[in-house]
């Protein structure tokens, strides 16, 4: 598979999908475009940013770039690399995972069992998270059935008396295997489920001839701060890169640290509202992004990095 099959899923969830020297686009939002393969980390110059926008009429934009890059908030992609193996782990999730094996069977679905039984997970996810409303029932099972057949997407799920108590999609792209989606059910938690969906899927990718490595996911701009930090238990790496949001030339007079904390203080008062909560995530990531690297606050997981940049 490559990065065209995977624009193609976009294209079939409805999509407008853009391709542009660097990488490939979709709407993530109204007028907002993020660059897709979300581990591609690319350097767009001036002139292709500005004609993107111009030429579509595109309020922002969100991308990763290199550590080196100019400009950018320091953020991080959480990736797995080889070897991966349970006595590798940390005693806590490597019991987890010994645990959840006793409740749970771990293997591959259809995309049509997922668009209909996965729901509850999803649905239950974005519940914890407070991101409920971002998300309904209809786009997740267009989401799903807009995988079905596309070469290189499979779902799995850990599966209790055969219901379904956590789920992944996965898809490879090159010889990197992507997680767009992971879910579970807050009912099956105290049986580990996410530790053994995660270890037995990360097992199942990282044993496929020619793969390299396992990208999960980038830096939320709204998720809880927390969101990654069961993943890092589990034995996923942080990798430093900078994430840049760029808005378009007319309203970059607007892009400022008293709109940004305007926009946190509605936020606040509505949180679970999924548009402020993407609008103050990419007002920060932008005022940060503007201070110098050693100035940011960096993310709590690259400590070391953090010396490394300083230096």
């Amino acid at each position: 598979m490559n990065a065209e099959t995977f624009a193609e899923w976009m294209r079939r969830q409805g999509h407008q999908v853009i391709r542009t020297a660097s990488s490939y686009w979709y709407d993530a939002g109204p007028r907002v475009l993020q660059a897709f393969p979300y581990h591609w980390l690319i350097t767009p110059d001036e002139k292709e940013i500005r004609g993107l926008m111009l030429k579509h009429g595109i309020a922002a934009l969100r991308y990763s770039t290199p550590m080196d890059f100019p400009n950018g908030m320091v953020s991080y992609h959480v990736v797995l690399h080889k070897p991966y193996q349970l006595d590798g782990l940390r005693s806590q999730a490597r019991n987890g995972v010994k645990r959840g094996l006793e409740h749970f069977k771990v293997e591959q679905i259809s995309f049509e069992r997922l668009a209909t039984e996965g729901w509850a997970l999803q649905q239950d996810t974005l519940t914890r998270q407070d991101r409920l409303r971002s998300m309904t029932q209809q786009e997740w099972e267009i989401l799903c059935r807009s995988a079905e057949g596309l070469p290189g997407f499979e779902t799995w799920a850990a599966i209790s008396n055969n219901e379904l108590a956590g789920a992944v999609i996965i898809c490879r792209i090159d010889d990197v295997f992507n997680v767009p989606f992971a879910m579970s059910h807050s009912r099956f938690l105290a049986d580990h489920v996410n530790n053994v969906i995660f270890y037995s899927v990360s097992c199942e990718m990282l044993n496929r001839e020619g793969v390299s490595n396992i990208f999960f996911t980038v830096q939320s701009l709204d998720a809880p701060a927390n969101v990654d930090e069961f993943k890092f238990r589990m034995g996923f790496e942080p990798k430093a890169v900078r994430q840049r949001v760029d808005f378009h030339p007319l309203l970059n007079p607007f892009a400022t640290p008293a709109v940004h904390a305007l926009t946190e203080k509605l936020l606040q008062r509505d949180p679970s509202n999924p548009t402020l909560a993407k609008a103050e995530g990419m007002l920060r990531f932008h005022v940060e992004g503007k201070r110098s690297i050693t100035e940011q606050a960096w993310p709590k997981c690259l400590p070391a990095q953090r010396e490394i940049g300083a230096s």
